[in-house]
């Protein structure tokens, strides 16, 4: 599943909204999962990924993934992402 630069942007949105409000980043991940059946999303402290990532938000990082071969790969090609990470910054870095 591609995804679209407007669909990012609201995904963005959804998920600053759900950070702002206090959601953990566990009940932000089953909410876009429910939001968006069908399409892998995770979550992991944005400190330990090593790539840059496509959108940074005040909150959180988002990465973009494709899927599609046997290794996963970050993307900053929207046309190529099967999946997502919402990286949640530190403290420190808000």
């Amino acid at each position: 599943m591609a995804l679209t630069t407007e669909q990012i942007d609201i995904l963005v949105e959804f998920i600053g909204g759900r950070f702002a409000a206090g959601a953990s980043l566990t009940d932000i991940v089953h909410a876009v999962k429910a939001a968006c059946p069908g399409f892998s999303v995770t979550g992991a402290m944005a400190s330990v990924m090593a790539e840059d990532p496509y959108r940074e938000e005040k909150d959180f990082c988002l990465y973009l993934v494709d899927g599609s071969n046997h290794c996963w790969l970050v993307t900053d090609k929207p046309e190529n992402a099967t999946a997502i990470v919402i990286g949640q910054k530190d403290e420190d870095d808000i």
